[in-house]
C-alpha cells in the first residue's frame, strides 16, 4: 500500500465522516458554542472584577485579584477542569444531579476570568490619567469617573484581545470530555474521538477540526478588522464647504 492509499484511508474517509456529520452538527457545534460563549460571559463578569479589584488602592482587595490571576493562568487548563469538575461534583450533585456539564462552564469561565481580567486591566491602565481627572473636573466622583469615562474607553481598546480569548476558549473547550459528558452534552472533539474509536481511522477528528477552523478562522480576521480600526481610526469625514450667499443666491 502507497503512502496516499494510507493517508487516504486514515483521514479521508468520506462515509465515515459523512455518517458523524449529522451528530456534530446537533450536537457538538452547538455545545462547542455553548461552552464558550457561557464561559466568555461568566469570564467578562468575573474578569471585569477580578480587574477592577487588582487596580484598587486597598490592599485587601488588590491582593486577592492578583492570587486569584496567577492561580489560573499558571495551572495548565486540563487540571483545573478536572479539580473543579471532580472536586465540587460531590457538592453541587444535590442542585443538578451528577451533570458535570455546568461545572465544565464554571472551570472554563473561572479559567477565562484570570486572562480576560488581565486584559481588561491593561486596557484600563492604557487610558491616559487626564481623562479621570477631567472627569473629577466635571463633578464625577472617582468610582464614577472610572465607570463611566475610563474603563469604556479601557475595553474599546482591548477588543482585539478579548476576541482572540473567545477563540481559545473554543479550543479548550475540547479539554470538558474529560468530566464525562453525557451523550447529548458531547463537544465537537469528543463526537469525532468517539467515531474516530469505533471507525478505526481519523477522519471524523479531521472533520472535527475543520469545524473549528469554521468558526475561528473568521473570529480571527473579525480581530484583525478590529485591531486595524482602532489603529487607523474611523475614516474622516468628507469636509462639506460652506455655501456662500452668492451661491444660495
Amino acid at each position: 500500500m502507497d503512502v496516499w492509499s494510507t493517508l487516504n484511508d486514515t483521514f479521508l474517509d468520506w462515509e465515515s465522516m459523512k455518517a458523524v456529520l449529522p451528530e456534530m452538527l446537533k450536537v457538538g457545534l452547538v455545545n462547542t458554542l455553548i461552552f464558550a460563549a457561557a464561559s466568555v460571559a461568566l469570564g467578562t463578569v468575573l474578569g471585569m472584577i477580578v480587574a477592577v479589584m487588582g487596580l484598587s488602592r486597598r490592599w485587601w482587595l488588590r491582593w486577592p485579584a492578583k492570587i486569584y490571576t496567577d492561580i489560573f493562568r499558571g495551572l495548565p487548563a486540563i487540571l483545573t477542569i478536572l479539580l473543579i469538575g471532580q472536586g465540587l461534583s460531590p457538592i453541587t450533585r444535590q442542585w443538578w444531579g451528577p451533570n458535570p456539564y455546568p461545572l465544565g462552564i464554571l472551570a472554563l469561565s473561572l479559567i477565562a476570568a484570570a486572562y480576560i481580567g488581565e486584559i481588561f486591566r491593561s486596557g484600563i491602565q492604557s487610558v491616559e490619567k487626564g481623562q479621570l481627572e477631567a472627569a473629577r473636573a466635571l463633578g464625577f466622583s472617582h468610582s464614577s469617573g472610572m465607570w463611566l469615562v475610563v474603563i469604556p474607553q479601557g475595553v474599546r481598546r482591548v477588543l482585539p484581545a478579548l476576541v482572540n480569548q473567545f477563540i481559545a476558549l473554543i479550543k479548550e473547550s475540547s479539554l470538558v470530555y474529560f468530566l464525562g459528558l453525557l451523550a447529548s452534552q458531547r463537544e465537537l472533539f469528543r463526537i469525532g474521538q468517539d467515531a474516530a474509536a469505533t471507525n478505526g481511522n481519523l477522519s471524523p477528528l479531521l472533520l472535527a477540526g475543520i469545524f473549528y477552523l469554521i468558526i475561528t478562522v473568521p473570529l480571527t480576521h473579525l480581530v484583525n478588522y478590529f485591531d486595524k480600526r482602532l489603529r487607523e481610526g474611523r475614516p474622516a469625514e468628507p469636509e462639506v464647504e460652506e455655501l456662500s450667499n452668492a451661491d444660495i443666491r
